[in-house]
């Protein structure tokens, strides 16, 4: 897909939207053991993404996180904390 694909940001989106579900629902929504493999399954097709699509997933990522029409603050967070939860990029040292 090129850089300029209106669809890359949707589909980035939808990942994170999923694993921020799973991460926030309750128990009696959604198994928690299937919710884990499901996270589980998910980090592991993006860790196997060659450098240069996870490169610019990452891109994506901070530039869904970083706009103004994102007006839900969790979801701000949870992109932001995203590449580091999955295990995508290393925690920056303090």
């Amino acid at each position: 897909m090129a850089d300029t694909d209106p669809l890359v940001p949707v589909l980035a989106g939808l990942v994170v939207d999923s694993l921020w579900f799973l991460d926030s629902c309750g128990d009696d929504e959604v198994d928690p053991d299937s919710a884990v493999k499901m996270a589980e399954s998910l980090t592991h097709v993006l860790t196997q993404l060659p450098s240069e699509q996870l490169d610019r997933f990452l891109q994506v990522l901070e530039g869904l996180a970083e706009a103004e029409a994102e007006p839900e603050p969790g979801r701000r967070e949870f992109l932001e904390s995203f590449p580091f939860a999955c295990g995508l990029v290393e925690e920056p040292e303090r």
